[in-house]
């Protein structure tokens, strides 16, 4: 099956949509993204840690971080080798990754973002609104970040240079979480 994405907000809307995110994000918000990256960078750099995979999953769902403290440190640096391995799948690292406790598909996708920013998007709810879909598998989240990386590559935004993780990939991501928040207010 393949998955369908139709884009919710107007093209012309994205980058100012991604600008207005992280200024209207609050101070925390900020952090916890800046922490992620930097965890990412040292994941990328083979620190398969538990406080570098701990910093990301806090980022994305803070209440699923103390799960991760009944993985075994072998596990972790097993399951982080592999995502951060460029030689892996997507399909083999989000396995990698949602086979260690409180790691499911969405954080997967976050750790593989955090540690390699231009190759992986998150798998979040509001940007699948934006996209309208609400759909959560491995072959979907291959589909979802292959069409996103597609649509960045049409430079309809900018990457961000003075924020984390600064590609079009996130900042689309942005434009997308900011679209479906200010739907919601």
């Amino acid at each position: 099956m393949v998955a369908y994405f139709q884009l919710q907000p107007a093209e012309a809307e994205l980058q100012q949509l991604a600008d207005r995110y992280w200024q209207e994000a609050g101070e925390r918000e900020r952090q916890l993204e800046q922490a992620a990256y930097e965890a990412g960078e040292a994941i990328r750099s083979g620190e398969y840690t538990l406080s570098n995979l701990e910093a990301i999953v806090r980022w994305k769902s803070e209440r699923m971080v103390h799960y991760l403290i009944g993985n075994s440190n072998e596990n972790i640096k097993s399951a982080l080798a592999i995502a951060a391995s460029p030689q892996s799948s997507t399909e083999d690292a989000v396995n990698a990754l949602t086979g260690l406790r409180g790691v499911d598909i969405s954080i997967a996708s976050a750790v593989l973002a955090a540690i390699y920013p231009e190759r992986y998007a998150v798998l979040d709810y509001r940007v699948l609104e934006a996209l309208g879909h609400a759909r959560h598998d491995v072959g979907f989240y291959t589909e979802y970040n292959a069409f996103l990386k597609r649509l960045a590559e049409c430079d309809i935004v900018k990457s961000q240079d003075n924020l984390p993780a600064p590609t079009a990939l996130h900042a689309l991501e942005r434009a997308f979480w900011q679209w479906s928040r200010s739907r919601g207010e």
